[in-house]
C-alpha cells in the first residue's frame, strides 16, 4: 500500500476518528460519575461536597459528550474541571503524574479540549442538528444590536 493511500484513508477517516474518541472517552469519563453515586462498575470514593460536584459534573458533562450535543462548550468546561482537579488533587502529591495518579485527569483535560476546538464529529446530535445551531447565540444577538 502506498503513503498516499494511507494518508487519502487517514483523512477521510479522520472526523469519524474523532467521534470515536469523543464517545470513549466520554464513556470513561462517565464512568467516573455513575461510580461516585450509584457504586457503578463500582464503588467510588466516599463523597465529600467537592467530589458531588465533580460527580454532577461527570455525570451530566460525560452524558452530553456521549451523545454529542453542546460538545464544543461542554468539552471546553469538562477541559478546565480536569485541569483544576489535576492542580487541587494530584499536583500537591507529587510532580510527575506517574507519582501522583494523575494521568487520566491529564489526559481528560486534553482530550476535551481538543474536542473543544475540534468539534464532535460526524456521530453526534450537534452535527444533526445542522449548522444553524453551531453558531454561539451569543453572536447572534450582538449582531442584531450593533446591526451588522
Amino acid at each position: 500500500m502506498k503513503l498516499a493511500n494511507v494518508e487519502r484513508a487517514g483523512t477521510r477517516a479522520a472526523p469519524y476518528i474523532l467521534s470515536m474518541l469523543r464517545i470513549v472517552a466520554a464513556l470513561l469519563f462517565l464512568s467516573y460519575g455513575t461510580a461516585k453515586f450509584f457504586g457503578f462498575p463500582g464503588p467510588g470514593p466516599k463523597l465529600t461536597p467537592l467530589l458531588t460536584v465533580a460527580g454532577v459534573f461527570e455525570l451530566v458533562g460525560g452524558t452530553l459528550l456521549v451523545i454529542g450535543l453542546f460538545s464544543r462548550p461542554v468539552a471546553f468546561v469538562l477541559s478546565g474541571m480536569m485541569a483544576v482537579g489535576y492542580f487541587v488533587e494530584h499536583l500537591p502529591r507529587g510532580f510527575f503524574p506517574t507519582v501522583n495518579r494523575g494521568s487520566e485527569a491529564i489526559m481528560f483535560c486534553f482530550i476535551f479540549l481538543y474536542v473543544a476546538a475540534a468539534g464532535p464529529g460526524p456521530w453526534s446530535l450537534d452535527a444533526w442538528r445542522g449548522p444553524a445551531w453551531r453558531g454561539p447565540a451569543w453572536r447572534k444577538w450582538l449582531a442584531s444590536l450593533t446591526g451588522r
